[in-house]
């Protein structure tokens, strides 16, 4: 009988034989499935993700779950430039997934993570994303388990592409949803808004700007677990991340999904000076850009300053009410000035910002 002391022998020989990555570059023949691709799978994806040993290359990742109900989510990330102030293309595909997870209501678990790489891509540029998202997962605590790589030739892609998917395991007690929201209600909103859309835009180097906005990216799962601690469970009935489409794309999803009417206050959305400043130049509303690291949540009127104050200890310095459910503007968004002025916000048409995330 094999013993414990034989099977990591075996393995250490098996590592002393594997071909090693010494390429500069992503080639044709890393997406072969041959040797060069192990290589690269082995020294830039399981060295980064892995934190135990990695004898077993399978086809799925099998995790222990408890009894209760999952989330799953997946999500792609195109964004370019791949890396911009405050994060990369790597950041920002665990951080994506994670929240996804996280305003679902579920504690995330597990991530998978597929990339499409570009024939030419730095293996350098490749070793630094998977470091980025090893340290996004750690932050998060989630796992990356399990993935794929493909490789296109060059000019069919634009660098890399990243797919990533979620698990988490949602407590029993959390309902979340558009049938919970009643008149009433309060519009929490974990912190400043349309930093990651802008920091994009800005490093794309196309525009004549000269501001250091910096991504927002980041998880905010811990928030929203500090959030379900410091009230009634039941009392958190919905909660979104408003990534592309702003704010207001997902406040109109909130009115139209319960026929009843949001109103918010402008001067309870925080908007950080420097980001405000780019959008007027542009001629964009704050209200429609995209973020990656805030939340938004309904909150029984009782239990929102509770609410606000946990958001606040747990690292969210400028969580604030930002608004409240009303009956008389069924299915529509309203924003209130400091003048006693009201404008409503329409479902965004077309994308100011494309591939933002």
């Amino acid at each position: 009988m094999r013993t414990e002391e034989d099977a990591l022998q075996q393995i250490d020989r098996a590592r002393s034989r594997r071909v090693k990555l010494t390429d500069d570059q992503v080639t044709l023949a890393h997406g072969s499935g041959g040797k060069a691709a192990a290589a690269l799978i082995r020294d830039v994806f399981i060295d980064a993700f892995s934190g135990e040993s990695a004898a077993e290359l399978l086809d799925a990742a099998v995790m222990d779950v408890t009894a209760g109900r999952i989330a799953f989510t997946t999500d792609s990330y195109v964004v370019q430039p791949i890396r911009f102030p405050g994060a990369s293309i790597g950041e920002l595909a665990v951080n994506g997934t994670v929240n996804d997870l996280a305003v679902s209501g579920a504690v995330p678990k597990w991530l998978s993570a597929g990339f499409v790489l570009e024939e030419g891509l730095a293996i350098a540029e490749l070793r630094a994303i998977a470091a980025d998202m090893r340290r996004a997962a750690d932050q998060a605590g989630v796992r990356i388990v399990t993935g794929d790589t493909k490789v296109v030739p060059r000019g069919a892609a634009d660098q890399v592409f990243i797919n990533t998917a979620g698990i988490g395991v949602v407590p029993s007690e959390r309902q979340l949803g558009a049938a919970q929201v009643r008149t009433g209600d309060r519009v929490i909103l974990s912190g400043p808004i349309a930093a990651h859309g802008m920091a994009v835009m800005i490093a794309r180097g196309n525009l004549a700007l000269n501001a250091s906005i910096a991504s927002d990216s980041a998880p905010v799962n811990g928030l929203v677990e500090a959030l379900f601690g410091a009230v009634d469970p039941l009392a958190v009935k919905w909660m979104r991340d408003p990534t592309r489409g702003g704010l207001g794309t997902v406040a109109n999803e909130l009115a139209r999904d319960t026929d009843l009417g949001v109103m918010l206050d402008e001067e309870a959305i925080v908007v950080a000076p420097d980001v405000r400043g780019a959008c007027d130049m542009l001629g964009i509303d704050p209200l429609y850009v995209a973020n990656e690291g805030c939340f938004v949540s309904v909150v029984a009127a009782q239990s929102a300053d509770a609410g606000v104050k946990a958001l606040r200890a747990a690292g969210a310095g400028q969580a604030a009410i930002i608004g409240e459910i009303v009956s008389d503007l069924p299915g529509m968004v309203g924003v209130r000035n400091p003048f006693g002025g009201t404008r409503l916000v329409d479902m965004l048409v077309t994308d100011p910002l494309p591939r933002i995330c």
